[in-house]
């Protein structure tokens, strides 16, 4: 796989909606999220395969995510409970800080269900409860049929299944968030290749539909904190105007690509 970076710096006076930051996710079922929660469901995703766990358990990690956190990224909780999974720093999952990291945490959720002998034939509930030893032990079942669908979607089981609105202000610009969204797609899925000198642009090649649409899919869940504007596929874009995919007529992208383009500084 090769990745590499573009940043346009032409402006195009883009005006963004007004509606509410939200993503929609849609495979063989539907759900809705805020920015925060689809870009901390895409990472979870994304680290269950890059460990090369079955979709399974991306169901259960997320299924978990959603009942103790909400999918949000916790400061604090019950007890000394910090982050998406309320992991314990007295019980040894790691210090605060690494907890908050929702790689971090995400590891040690995958490193822990994976240690659960029979974890692949229970019920959602039952896996996420061996790791956690929660007071409710049956809360988590009630996420499973939500995480299914954004598993699908974000393990690329899907095509153009992830919609989000992006908000009036990106968090971030320009060249900043051209590098920081390859940094953090490198991180979450372990493609390596390198920044060329005078990037204008984002392209990853993978290895098949199904890549391509993990790929896609995690640059539109996290449009919002790095500033995308514009994701394509094969013949279908998704752009941070309509915060929704669309066919582009007698075009493809590059090579079979995945292309995004960051907003300019301007």
């Amino acid at each position: 796989m090769a990745i590499w970076l573009v940043v346009r710096q032409v402006g195009d006076n883009l005006t963004l909606p007004l509606m509410a930051r939200k993503c929609t996710v849609q495979a063989d079922g539907r759900v809705a999220l805020d920015a925060d929660q689809m870009a901390n469901a895409a990472t979870i995703a994304a680290i269950g395969a890059k460990r090369g766990m079955p979709e399974r358990a991306v169901v259960v990690a997320l299924a978990t995510a959603y009942q103790e956190s909400g999918l949000r990224n916790l400061a604090d909780g019950d007890r000394d409970s910090v982050g998406l999974f309320q992991q314990r720093p007295s019980q040894g999952w790691g210090t605060p800080a690494q907890i908050r990291d929702p790689r971090y945490a995400a590891n040690r959720f995958y490193a822990a269900l994976k240690k659960v002998r029979g974890w692949e034939k229970m019920r959602v509930t039952d896996a996420a409860q061996r790791v956690q030893r929660s007071a409710f032990p049956e809360a988590y079942q009630k996420w499973a049929d939500d995480s299914e669908v954004l598993s699908r979607a974000l393990l690329g089981d899907a095509s153009g299944a992830v919609a989000c609105t992006v908000g009036r202000t990106p968090v971030m610009h320009g060249a900043a968030a051209a590098a920081q969204l390859t940094r953090n797609l490198v991180l979450d899925w372990g493609l390596k290749g390198t920044d060329p000198t005078d990037p204008t642009g984002l392209a990853v090649t993978p290895g098949d539909q199904r890549d391509g649409w993990r790929y896609a899919h995690w640059l539109v869940s996290h449009a919002q904190d790095h500033g995308v504007k514009r994701v394509r596929f094969g013949d279908l874009e998704w752009t941070a105007r309509d915060g929704s995919w669309g066919r582009v007529d007698g075009q493809q992208s590059p090579a079979g690509q995945v292309v995004a383009e960051v907003f300019n500084e301007g």
